[in-house]
């Protein structure tokens, strides 16, 4: 992953690092276990408009939120 905004904190606050995942197995387990639950956020989720600015996404029933569900996962 990398970050997708050149903002000052995404270059002098944090390190990212960005590279292929070539490996099936590894790939589908970042998919499965990593970035089907960021597309599955919907409590601090935004989306873009097509006028380039953004808007917090609605959640419907119950809020959910991916860093809370991979952290723990974790512990």
């Amino acid at each position: 992953m990398s970050p997708t905004d050149w903002m000052d904190r995404n270059f002098f606050r944090r390190i990212e690092v960005c590279f292929p995942v070539l490996d099936r197995s590894l790939k589908r387990r970042v998919i499965l276990e990593g970035l089907q639950s960021y597309l599955k956020d919907n409590k601090d989720a935004r989306e873009m408009d097509s006028d380039g600015s953004y808007r917090r996404r609605r959640h419907r029933g119950r809020a959910y939120f991916a860093q809370s569900k991979l952290l723990a996962a974790l512990a």
